[in-house]
């Protein structure tokens, strides 16, 4: 699947805008602050129902403008068009919609469209908390198994219903207690069972895209982390309700987990340079993108690279202009300050593409090749 034309109405600072996209290859030349990023953004968003970056939806709503609007039109494996539009109203409900019909759950959208995005953001991968990380897998594995969304949505009210009896002032119910407690078990252990999983395959594809980009470099290692390894999960979370009654919050389960990654066997964190964060991080992208392509029976994601260059030695520019110039991609949006980066990766291909100029908001096309 891939997008063929999308119409914006006031996302971010993006006023209006209608483009015709190529198949392969687009690339969006501008200063920083422009606007490249939310026009990445505003495709991310028709995959996932939310922005990349912004908390609530009502951020996106561009200044002095009371709505946003986003119009895409697909074209599916079958060669057919697929509208998805989204709109909001500020104070009111966001509507969004398949072929004209609207969703009862959001959550039904997710993997219909799959996405993978790698952007500066990402070193909060590596610097930020295990919240960031789990992130990263839970974006992977939702959009190729609905079960999972299902059971982390389960998991989620029953550790806020949890929580709430911890904080309460009174002592909790007993038995009230033991039901959520039972519910984040049940959920929980599907929910860790599945990421182990995806992590246990993602590793080898993730180890190969770094050496490529890195020309070995470096040995890099990644391992799921999990209270689930503790024992049974009810157990755990059983384990210190004192604890947690005392602190008001639940200190064990799956919502702890963390992604342990590893650079020449020492946490990337702590000893990795800007360029190997960064060659980290993209590696992690590319690998999941691989791995959706591979598990959705060779459904090809869109890729979008958003300023992947930056920090990076002219070595590993190289290698990654390589990787995402060859023939291995679907659709890919790519954004840069330097046209040098672009034109190495449009001179070094036969791919379609189309190059589009970036300023103030006005996205103008430039420059078409088809091949």
């Amino acid at each position: 699947m891939f997008l063929k034309r999308l119409s914006i109405v006031n996302y971010k600072n993006i006023g209006e805008a209608d483009l015709a996209f190529s198949p392969k290859m687009n690339c969006f030349i501008g200063n920083n602050g422009e606007g490249k990023t939310n026009l990445l953004d505003a495709v991310y968003y028709l995959s996932f129902c939310r922005s990349a970056g912004a908390v609530r939806d009502a951020e996106v709503v561009r200044h002095d403008s009371g709505f946003f609007m986003l119009d895409g039109t697909y074209v599916n494996d079958d060669g057919d068009d697929e509208s998805v539009t989204c709109g909001m109203k500020i104070g009111a409900k966001k509507h969004f919609r398949r072929n004209k019909k609207e969703y009862k759950r959001l959550s039904a959208h997710i993997g219909l469209i799959p996405l993978i995005l790698a952007s500066p953001a990402d070193t909060v991968i590596i610097g930020g908390g295990s919240d960031e990380r789990r992130r990263l897998i839970d974006v992977a594995v939702s959009q190729y198994d609905g079960a999972y969304i299902d059971a982390l949505n389960r998991y989620n009210k029953a550790l806020q219903q949890r929580n709430s009896l911890l904080r309460a002032e009174a002592e909790p119910d007993a038995d009230l207690m033991a039901l959520w407690e039972e519910q984040m078990a049940e959920s929980g252990e599907v929910v860790a069972a599945k990421r182990a999983a995806f992590v246990d395959e993602l590793v080898p594809l993730f180890q190969d895209f770094y050496d490529r980009i890195s020309q070995c470099g470096e040995k890099v290692s990644l391992r799921y982390v999990s209270h689930c390894q503790r024992g049974p999960l009810l157990d755990v979370i059983r384990r210190d309700r004192h604890k947690d009654r005392a602190v008001g919050y639940s200190l064990h389960g799956i919502h702890r987990d963390d992604l342990e990654m590893l650079v020449d066997g020492y946490p990337i964190r702590r000893e990795g340079s800007q360029g190997q964060n960064k060659t980290f991080v993209i590696s992690l992208k590319l690998a999941q993108f691989e791995f959706l392509k591979r598990t959705r029976g060779n459904v090809v994601p869109i890729l979008l690279l958003d300023d992947v260059f930056d920090k990076l030695d002219a070595g590993r520019v190289e290698q990654i202009v390589k990787i995402v110039g060859g023939d291995g991609f679907g659709q890919i949006f790519m954004t840069d300050t330097n046209r040098e980066h672009l034109d190495q990766i449009l001179r070094g291909s036969e791919l379609d593409y189309k190059l589009f100029n970036v300023e103030n908001g006005v996205i103008s096309e430039r420059e078409v090749r088809h091949v």
